[in-house]
C-alpha cells in the first residue's frame, strides 16, 4: 500500500502539471477574449461618432457655394438668373452645439445666412451674428499670423504613450490572425483632395454680393509675400492681394469675361477638403475653401467644444452597458492652447485597460479616449471553474475508488493469508485429537468401558467437528462460484431447533454453555419452506461463534428466539459476551474478516462462518444483520426468512 501511496502521489503530480499549464492558457485566453470584447465595444462607439461627424462633413461639403447668403439659387432653378429663396442657413441651427454659419470673404469681410443685412440682423438672431462676427474677426487675424493651419492633433500623455504601443501590438496580432486585408485607415472623413465643380453666373453673382460691397484694408507684409502660392496647397490659406476699386465690382466676372466662360453660362470653383481652425476655447471653425478665379472664399459654421462633446457622450455612449464600469474622456486640444475635455461614465483613477481615437480632418482636434479598471469577466470563466471543479472531482474521485479497490484487494488477500494458516490450524487441532486418543485406545489405556466409552464419544464429537469445518469450507467454495444450491420443504422450525439442541449438547456441556429457546407454547408450529440442512449448518455457526467468543464474558448463556412477525421469521441468536466493536458490525460479515482484537487473537477460527451465514440467508432471499444488546454485554445476530 505504501507504493500504491507514492505512485498515486507521482501521478496526481504529474497530472496537475499540464492541467495547471491548460487552465493558465485558457485564463490568459478568455482574458484576452475579454479584452477584445471590450476593445470591440469601444470601437463601436468611436465608429458610431466618426460616422455621425462624417454625417456633418458630406452635409457641409453638399451645400452649394451661394448657400453662404441669406437668399441663394437652388440648383433647380434656370442656370441663369434663376429665382432665389431662403437658404436654410438662415434659421437658428437645430444642434446645440452650432453656433451658426458664415462666410469669410478675399478681402475678410463677413457675411452670413443667419441676417438679411449682417448690419442690422433680426433682434433674435442679433446675439448669435455678433459672436460670428467676432468669429471673424479672430479668424482674419489667425489667418494673417497663423496662415490658418489645420489643428493639430493632441499630444498623447506618458501613460497613454506607454500602453499605446502594447494595444497596437495586441490589435495588430488579432487582425493579421483573422483578416486577410486591413482596412486602410481614414484620413478625412469627407473628400480627400480638393475637387473642381462648375457653378452658374448667378451663383457667382450671389456669391461675390458682399464681397462687391465692401472695400478691404490693405493687406499686410506677410500677406503680399505670401501671393497666390498657396492655391496649390489646400493646407496653407494664406491671405489673397487686395484688389483696386475699379477691378473689385466686376472680380470674378471680369475675369470670365476675358476666358469667354460668361457665354458658356459656367465658372469653374475649386473646392478643397473641409478643415478645421481654433478661434479660441469656446469656437471652432470648420471650413472649407472656395477658390474661384484667384479669390478664395472661406465657408463653415462654429462649433461649440463643450456642447459638442456632451452631445457625442449623450448620443453613442451614456445609455450603453459599458458606461457602468468604463470611462469616457473626450478632450479637444490645440497646440497653442488650453485643452477643452469631458469625462462620462465611471470614474477610473488606475486604468487597466486603455482605448484612444484621433478622428480624421476637419475633427482631428478630438480625441477620445475610452479606460477601465476591472474589466468584466467572460461568461467562459464560469464554465471554466465549473468544468475544473467536475474534471478535479471526477480525477480525485477515480484516484480514490482506485485506492480503495486496491486496499481492499490487499485487505482480502491478507485475510485469505490468514483464513488458510486459520483453516489448517482447525484441521490440525481435531485430527490430533482424534489421532491421540485412537493411539490411547489401541494402547489399551481405557481400562473401563465408561473409559472407552468416553474415548470414543470425544472421537466422534471431533470428527464431528472436522466434518462441519470442511462442510463449511466446501459450502463456502460453492458460494463463491455461483455453485450452491438450496432444496427447501416446507416444515416445522423445531425440528431444526431440536436437531441443533442434540449436535450441540456435547459442546455446550464441555464448555458449560446453557442453551435457552424462546418460542412460545401457545403459537402454532412455525411452518415454512426453508432449506432444512443449511438451517442446521446457519444455527450451529452461530452457536459456535457465541461459545468462542463469549466464553470469557461473566455469564454463560446462549439464547435462540423464534418469532413470526408480519409474514416473516425472524430468528435471533443472541450472548452474553464482550460484544461487536460499533466500527466492526457490519464488517463481521465479510469474507475472512476477525474482528482485530486481543480476544480474537487468542481464539482459533477461519473467518468465514459469518460469511456463510449472510450468503445462503441472502441466497433464500432474507436479511441478517449483527447488533449489541441493548439490556446489557453481549450481542445478537438476527435473521429474516419469508414465511
Amino acid at each position: 500500500m505504501t507504493r500504491l501511496r507514492f505512485f498515486i502521489l507521482i501521478f496526481c503530480v504529474a497530472l496537475s502539471i499540464p492541467v495547471g499549464y491548460f487552465v493558465l492558457r485558457t485564463y490568459r485566453s478568455l482574458e484576452q477574449e475579454e479584452r477584445a470584447q471590450l476593445r470591440f465595444f469601444a470601437e463601436t462607439i468611436f465608429a458610431e461618432m466618426e460616422r455621425e461627424m462624417a454625417a456633418i462633413v458630406r452635409r457641409e461639403e453638399e451645400r452649394a457655394v451661394d448657400e453662404y447668403n441669406y437668399r441663394y439659387i437652388p440648383e433647380t432653378a434656370d442656370a441663369d438668373g434663376g429665382a432665389t429663396i431662403r437658404s436654410p442657413l438662415s434659421r437658428p441651427p437645430d444642434a446645440p452645439y452650432i453656433l451658426g454659419y458664415f462666410q469669410n470673404n478675399p478681402d475678410g469681410s463677413f457675411q452670413t445666412p443667419m441676417a438679411e443685412n449682417a448690419e442690422m440682423p433680426a433682434a433674435e438672431l442679433a446675439g448669435a451674428v455678433s459672436r460670428l462676427r467676432r468669429a471673424n474677426a479672430v479668424f482674419n487675424g489667425k489667418r494673417t499670423t497663423e496662415a490658418a493651419h489645420p489643428a493639430a492633433p493632441p499630444t498623447p500623455t506618458v501613460r497613454e504613450m506607454q500602453t499605446a504601443p502594447r494595444q497596437q501590438e495586441q490589435r495588430s496580432g488579432f487582425a493579421d490572425r483573422f483578416l486577410s486585408r486591413r482596412q486602410k485607415e481614414k484620413i478625412s472623413l469627407g473628400q480627400e483632395t480638393k475637387r473642381v465643380e462648375e457653378i452658374t453666373m448667378s451663383q457667382a453673382r450671389n456669391l461675390t454680393k458682399a464681397d462687391r460691397k465692401v472695400r478691404a484694408p490693405a493687406p499686410s507684409m506677410e500677406a503680399k509675400t505670401e501671393g497666390y502660392r498657396t492655391r496649390d496647397d489646400p493646407t496653407a490659406d494664406a491671405w489673397e492681394p487686395a484688389a483696386k476699386d475699379e477691378d473689385r465690382t466686376p472680380g470674378v466676372l471680369a475675369e470670365a469675361e476675358e476666358t469667354g466662360l460668361e457665354e458658356k453660362g459656367k465658372l469653374q470653383a475649386e473646392v478643397d477638403p473641409m478643415q478645421s481652425v481654433f478661434l479660441d476655447g469656446d469656437a471652432i471653425f470648420i471650413f472649407r475653401r472656395i477658390a474661384i478665379g484667384n479669390r478664395i472664399y472661406r465657408q463653415g459654421f462654429v462649433l461649440r467644444p463643450k456642447p459638442f462633446l456632451e452631445h457625442l457622450a449623450d448620443a453613442h455612449f451614456t445609455g450603453q452597458p459599458m458606461s457602468r464600469f468604463t470611462e469616457l474622456r473626450l478632450a479637444v486640444a490645440e497646440s497653442r492652447g488650453a485643452p477643452v475635455s469631458a469625462r462620462f461614465g465611471a470614474p477610473i483613477d488606475a486604468p487597466r485597460f486603455v482605448v484612444d481615437r484621433v478622428f480624421p480632418r476637419p475633427f482631428s482636434f478630438l480625441r477620445a479616449t475610452l479606460t477601465c479598471e476591472t474589466i468584466p469577466p467572460s461568461e467562459g470563466r464560469a464554465t471554466l471553474r465549473i468544468m475544473i471543479g467536475v474534471l478535479s472531482a471526477i480525477v480525485l474521485l477515480g484516484l480514490l475508488a482506485i485506492y480503495q479497490s486496491a486496499r481492499v484487494v490487499v485487505d482480502l488477500s491478507e485475510r485469505r493469508s490468514r483464513f488458510v494458516s486459520s483453516v489448517t490450524h482447525e484441521l490440525k487441532t481435531p485430527l490430533t485429537s482424534i489421532r491421540m486418543y485412537i493411539e490411547m485406545l489401541e494402547q489399551g489405556m481405557a481400562r473401563t468401558p465408561e473409559r472407552e466409552a468416553e474415548y470414543y464419544r470425544v472421537l466422534g464429537s471431533e470428527t464431528a467437528r472436522l466434518s462441519r469445518l470442511i462442510n463449511n469450507v466446501l459450502e463456502f467454495s460453492k458460494l463463491e462460484k455461483k455453485q450452491f444450491r438450496l432444496e427447501p420443504v416446507e416444515g416445522d422450525f423445531r425440528e431444526v431447533i431440536d436437531e441443533v439442541r442434540r449436535i450441540m449438547d456435547a459442546k455446550l456441556k464441555k464448555e458449560e454453555f446453557s442453551l435457552d429457546v424462546d418460542y412460545p407454547v401457545s403459537d402454532p408450529p412455525a411452518r415454512f419452506r426453508y432449506d432444512r440442512e443449511v438451517m442446521i449448518q446457519v444455527l450451529i455457526n452461530l452457536m459456535e461463534n457465541s461459545m468462542k467468543f463469549g466464553k470469557d464474558g461473566g455469564e454463560r448463556r446462549i439464547t435462540l428466539r423464534v418469532r413470526s412477525e408480519g409474514g416473516r421469521m425472524t430468528i435471533r441468536v443472541s450472548d452474553r459476551g464482550p460484544g461487536i466493536p460499533r466500527n466492526a458490525l457490519k464488517r463481521v460479515f465479510d469474507d475472512f474478516y476477525r474482528v482485530d482484537n486481543e480476544r480474537t487473537r487468542n481464539t482459533q477460527g477461519t473467518g468465514i462462518g459469518l460469511a456463510f451465514v449472510k450468503k445462503v440467508i441472502l441466497l433464500a432471499g432474507g436479511t441478517v444483520r449483527a447488533r449489541n444488546n441493548a439490556d446489557g454485554p453481549g450481542c445478537a445476530i438476527e435473521i429474516s426468512l419469508p414465511a
